[in-house]
């Protein structure tokens, strides 16, 4: 579909790209990942022919539609219906509609053979393009993304921005063009919005490019993975948690190679040095040294995982119980939020508020730190101290501050090492603290405004989307710091992996309660997919008796042989996929030998070649032991179903 080939792009005297090549194929879902700053959405707007690129070429199948989707959007002003909006995608379709609606309103006073030719030519293209289903599709893909039925006839222009570009995406979607690039897509969604998402993305035919820091998500929609680094575009012919792994077998593979090179320099300089002055070897050092010179480098792995090495401590411990919410009820109007519910947190709590946009989490949050009325009784616990961190804190710091100031003035008694120490744990080294803080961009604030909450004296944190703007390491920052606070907490996220890296226990709101579960976001999750299925075997109507008059025990026979002759066939391809894994694991086992020769490993070209290898029998090992985990439970589901 699209070939980048040798792109080069600059931004000023900064290259975000040199010599980067990717190569686009029909049904590819990549997921396109990287630091902040590295130039992701750059790429987008390149393939987009937004930017022009200071060298190299794309080339695009004339075939190649494409639906881009970017912060820019959130920007389109109109006071036109969501639906109206997101129909918009049908432009064809909506034009012949009216073309109809003019031939019907000429028939009522010119009946006449071409006519009816003409409306049912027009009739036959709208049908073909869907237009007979095409409000439906709309509404569905909206109620999708979060919309209620009685929202959809509301002005875009009623809508915050997060709702709005909810409606762009909508509106992308139903144009199924063949190329989808979604920039940051799970930034304005929720959570039930986000699996409908994945579900789509799953089934869409075209291909696919997204930017994203969600892992979960991008393990759910991706099946290649592209890392922005040093001005290149690495592939990984899997989804992020194959990535993860992958990264860790070449940079172990690359510094092998370096320390292996390195070594060889060292002892070709003592050579050199060695016999440089003396007349029978200096022909022998001369060529030596030329052959250092010609030499192709190996680069060193850099690292990637920045460590949090900042004790956040504070001085005054709460008591043991650090809140009580009872009877407490909420509404705005005639709308309820909640309605005689209990809240408790205890002293150590480390709990994520999880659900759909709407249900009063934040407002939650506002009622715990006592900003927003409510009827029923609100009580503090002793010696608490609470910070309340929100997108809106990003406003509250001083843009003509220099970052270091910012901290000082965060009202700690930390000295400016301590300081300069925690903000190089939240990527800020050298002379970045003294950058003033209006040059700063969103993930960067957003970094300064949680390192200025985690420093305050706070004992009970509560974090209303923490994750948002923050970059993959950047979420390992704050999951680390989060691990070492020995405080309790609240948090508010959509993120499920820094959800189950951090919390203990789930709140989630049903029924206008607030309810809890004891337990990781895994095991939630596990919790309420039990209790949907529990819910539908409940509502499912019971079996007619009369349904067959073949005797009982016939049936159970006929059943109990249908049964034993399908595990006779899945053991049997259970056999053959346990053969595929132990070649694969073979071979695989032989290209890790051929890495660890060292005549492999200290030619580049070589080493290439046996790591390409090395990485299709992995892909290939990896889906065949996926096949026999499938077999296994299918095989573990019969032998259950016969012996009962």
């Amino acid at each position: 579909m699209i070939s980048i080939n040798n792109l080069n792009f600059h931004f000023g005297s900064r290259p975000m790209y040199e010599d980067a090549n990717l190569h686009i194929k029909p049904k590819d879902k990549i997921g396109l990942i990287g630091l902040n700053g590295t130039g992701k959405s750059t790429l987008l707007r390149i393939i987009v022919g937004e930017y022009k690129p200071d060298g190299g070429s794309i080339q695009m199948s004339k075939e190649t539609t494409i639906g881009f989707l970017n912060q820019d959007l959130l920007s389109y002003e109109t006071h036109e219906s969501i639906l109206a909006v997101a129909m918009q995608a049908f432009d064809e379709a909506m034009s012949l509609q009216k073309e109809i609606d003019r031939v019907l309103v000429e028939f009522e006073n010119n009946f006449h053979d071409n006519l009816v030719d003409k409306l049912a030519a027009l009739q036959e293209r709208f049908e073909a393009l869907g237009g007979y289903t095409m409000q439906a599709e709309a509404e569905a893909i909206l109620e999708g993304l979060g919309f209620t039925t009685e929202e959809l006839q509301q002005p875009l222009a009623s809508f915050s921005g997060g709702w709005r570009m909810r409606v762009m995406l909508a509106k992308i979607l139903l144009q199924k063009p063949s190329l989808l690039l979604l920039d940051e897509p799970t930034n304005h969604l929720d959570l039930p919005s986000i699996k409908w998402l994945e579900t789509y993305l799953e089934r869409f035919e075209g291909a696919v490019v997204i930017v994203s820091h969600d892992r979960e998500f991008l393990d759910k929609t991706t099946n290649m993975i592209v890392e922005v680094a040093n001005a290149k575009l690495n592939v990984y012919a899997g989804n992020y948690s194959f990535y993860v792994e992958e990264k860790a077998l070449r940079n172990e593979i690359q510094k092998g190679a370096y320390e292996n090179q390195q070594a060889h320099i060292r002892q070709t300089e003592r050579f050199i040095e060695r016999f440089k002055a003396k007349a029978t070897k200096a022909k022998q050092a001369q060529s030596r040294m030329k052959q250092l010179d010609r030499m192709e480098r190996i680069e060193d792995v850099a690292p990637d995982a920045a460590k949090v090495n900042f004790s956040f401590k504070f001085n005054t411990h709460p008591g043991r119980h650090i809140l009580r919410l009872e009877h407490m009820s909420k509404a705005y109007g005639d709308k309820v939020i909640f309605r005689d519910t209990n809240v408790h947190v205890e002293r150590g709590d480390k709990i994520a508020l999880i659900g759909g946009n709407g249900k009063g989490k934040s407002t939650l949050l506002r009622i715990i730190a006592g900003t927003e009325p409510i009827k029923g009784k609100r009580e503090l616990g002793h010696n608490v101290i609470m910070s309340f961190y929100a997108q809106h804190q990003l406003e509250s710091l001083n843009v003509d501050n220099e970052m270091l100031q910012e901290m000082q003035q965060a009202g700690s008694k930390k000295t400016e090492m301590e300081l300069r120490t925690l903000l190089g744990s939240f990527l800020f080294t050298g002379d970045d603290v003294f950058k003033k803080i209006k040059v700063l961009s969103g993930g960067e604030k957003s970094r300064v405004a949680l390192a200025k909450t985690l420093i305050s004296e706070a004992n009970f944190l509560m974090l209303d989307e923490p994750t948002n703007h923050l970059d993959m390491q950047s979420v390992n920052i704050l999951i680390q710091a989060l691990e070492q606070y020995e405080g309790t907490f609240i948090i508010i996220s959509h993120d499920r992996y820094f959800v189950e890296n951090v919390a203990t226990k789930i709140w989630y709101i049903e029924d206008y309660q607030l309810k809890e579960y004891p337990g990781t976001y895994h095991e939630y999750e596990a919790f309420q997919e039990k209790r949907e299925k529990d819910t539908k075997k409940e509502s499912a109507p019971a079996p007619e008796s009369k349904q067959n008059n073949q005797p009982k025990q016939t049936k159970e026979k006929s059943e109990y042989t249908r049964l034993n002759n399908q595990l006779k066939q899945v053991n049997k391809q259970l056999s053959e996929v346990e053969n595929q894994v132990q070649q694969l694991e073979a071979k695989l086992a032989d290209h890790e030998n051929e890495m660890a020769d060292p005549k492999v490993y200290s030619d580049v070209a070589l080493l290439q070649e046996v790591t390409a290898k090395f990485d299709k029998v992995k892909v290939e090992l990896d889906k065949a032991q996926e096949k026999w985990e499938e077999l296994m439970l299918e095989v573990e589901d019969l032998e259950a179903k016969l012996a009962e």
